[in-house]
Formats: C-alpha cells, structure tokens, sequence
C-alpha cells in the first residue's frame, strides 16, 4: 500500500512537471509571436522594418516614406470627394470610371512609396528564422534610396506638368534645372518614377 501511494504521488509529480513544460513552452511561444520577430499587414511593418533595420538611412525612409503615403492618400481621397460631387447627376458609367480613375492613380503612387519599406520588414522577417543568415543593412539603405529617389521623381514630374500658363519665371541655383523641365512636353512627366520604379524591381529581385 505504501508503495502504491509513492507512485501515485511519483506520477502526479511527473504530471505535474508535464503542465509546467507545457505551460513554460506556450508562453515561450507567445512571447516569440510579440517580441517584434513578426508584423501583422501594412501597418504593421512599417514600424516592425523601423525597429530591425540599423540603417539610420532606412529609418528616416520609413518615417518619410509612411507620411508621404498617407498625405497622398488624404489628397487622392479629397479629390475622389470632390469628382463624385462634380459628377453628380451625371450617369452612373461616369461615375464608375472617376472612381476608379482615381483609385487606379492612388495605387500607382502610394505602392512605390511603401514598396520599400515592405520589402525590408519581408526580407528581416525571412531572416529571422533559426539557421537564416543575418540581414545585410546595405540591402536597406539601397532600398530607402529607391525610396528618397522616386519621391524625387514625383517632384520632378510635377514640374514637367505644369501648365504654361502656371509656371514661374526659374531662378536660383536651379534655375537652368527647372527651365529646362519646363520646355519637356508633360508626358515626359512618367519616365521619372517609371525609371525608379524599374530600378525598385532590380533591387527587389537581387536581394532575394
């Protein structure tokens, strides 16, 4: 009888240590899943590719770059705004096709701006696997300047697509620059960010 009751007590303390590594190896696990070695959708790898990257370059990217992502998306939306309000009364096929216009032209815009910045959360969170290979802060500061450059380029299309009528005598140190933007016909206004976003491809597919 006594020694039934030492196994008992044997078997519950086995059972026991069994709970306790059960429960040690969740919150282990549940701790991996918040201790920043994973993001959860767009939102979340802006600050997730902030706070891997030891790229200063980077991180100034992923700040600049997520604010100019959401301005231009507030402009396109006060714009889409103010199209349905001008096409009100209008049939419903004109209506459609400003809607989509506009939601088609945010698109183009807003995924190069945050191409970069997801690119790197991807590429660290890859990395962060047991056995993975280290990120490379080079691969970011490449990608943040793709990033600084396309924005760069939507500068310069803007100029090259004034309006005559609009534009302002150039002068300063720039002015040479400006001037001659300004004698470009305005579809010339795409090959900037079009060349950019080229060079964002390049830069993905040799990174992987």
């Amino acid at each position: 009888m006594t020694a039934s009751a030492g196994d008992g007590a044997t078997g519950t303390a086995e059972g026991a240590a069994d709970d306790a590594a059960a429960t040690a190896d969740g919150s282990a696990a549940a701790e991996d899943a918040t201790d920043g070695t994973s993001y959860g959708g767009i939102f979340g790898a802006f600050p997730y590719a902030f706070r891997q990257s030891d790229s200063r370059l980077f991180r100034a990217y992923a700040v600049v770059g997520g604010l100019a992502a959401a301005l231009v998306a507030i402009l396109f939306v006060l714009a889409l705004v103010v199209a349905i309000a001008e096409t009100t009364g209008g049939g419903g096929g004109t209506f459609t096709f400003a809607r989509a216009f506009f939601v088609f032209l945010m698109l183009l815009v807003i995924a190069p701006l945050v191409a970069p910045t997801l690119a790197v959360a991807r590429r660290h969170r890859r990395r962060a696997t047991p056995g993975a290979s280290a990120p490379s802060a080079g691969y970011d500061r490449v990608f943040a300047g793709t990033g600084f450059l396309f924005l760069l380029s939507l500068a310069v299309m803007l100029v090259i697509t004034i309006p005559a009528t609009q534009q302002e005598p150039p002068t300063g140190v720039l002015g040479p620059v400006t001037a001659t933007l300004y004698d470009l016909p305005s579809v010339a206004g795409v090959g900037p960010p079009l060349l950019v976003v080229a060079a964002m491809a390049v830069v993905y597919r040799r990174s992987e």
